[in-house]
């Protein structure tokens, strides 16, 4: 009875075991799932902008999820000093519905729309207070509230800087220099080939000439000898 009491604990052991190892190879499965789908949110390649005083700027930023969503909420933030300001915020029921945003900043407008994932900002007439951190956070309940943030750093110039473009200028130029010089050595030898042909035509037409009068005199002569030659 032990022997077989043994053999049951250890096959239900193994059962137990098994059950383990597909319920965790299901839970890292369905991670993985929501993980690859899962919400994010992007402020595009380039995440800070230079702009001049007294302009108006765009403070990008679009969301995507594999899955879909529903009553995404999403917001953005000014990082003044360590101190987060509110500057507008908003749910999306559904994808394809315009949300009601509500503003706390009087020189921001939402320019958005959930039709294109799009929930940008303007900034109007922008001083050099603004410069700093602005973030976008969304979090989205249908991914069990599954949140994310991106941030564009605005920096407030008083004049945009000039480009040096000195090093794009040489570099075009030597390139010019080497593509012209390369063009005028292919000018330069197709000519010279051109004329060695020539010199070689010309020089195989002589020697054609000169060989034909040179038959031609022995030709000549042979019948001057016959003509001389007395009969017997």
């Amino acid at each position: 009875m032990a022997s077989v009491d043994s053999t049951g604990s250890s096959v239900s052991g193994r059962l137990r075991s098994g059950d383990l190892l597909y319920t965790g190879l299901a839970v890292a499965l369905l991670l993985g799932v929501w993980s690859v789908g899962g919400l994010e949110v992007s402020t595009g390649k380039v995440s800070h902008l230079e702009a001049m005083n007294g302009s108006t700027v765009l403070l990008p930023c679009t969301y995507s999820s594999c899955i879909g969503i529903k009553n995404l909420y999403f917001s953005w933030h000014y990082n003044d000093n360590g101190t987060m300001i509110k500057y507008c915020e908003a749910v999306i029921p559904i994808e394809g519905v315009e949300p009601k945003v509500s503003v706390y900043h009087e020189r921001v407008e939402f320019v958005g729309s959930s039709k294109s994932n799009n929930i940008s900002i303007l900034l109007w007439n922008i001083t050099f207070e603004d410069e700093g951190e602005y973030i976008c956070f969304a979090r989205n309940p249908k991914e069990k509230n599954r949140n994310h943030s991106a941030i564009y750093t605005l920096i407030v110039v008083d004049q945009m800087r000039e480009v040096d473009n000195t090093l794009t200028v040489i570099i075009v130029s030597v390139l010019g220099g080497v593509i012209g010089l390369v063009i005028i050595v292919m000018v330069i030898k197709a000519l010279v080939v051109h004329f060695l042909l020539k010199d070689d035509e010309k020089n195989k037409e002589c020697l054609v000439s000169s060989g034909n009068d040179n038959t031609e005199n022995g030709l000549s002569g042979a019948k001057a000898d016959n003509k001389g030659t007395p009969k017997a």
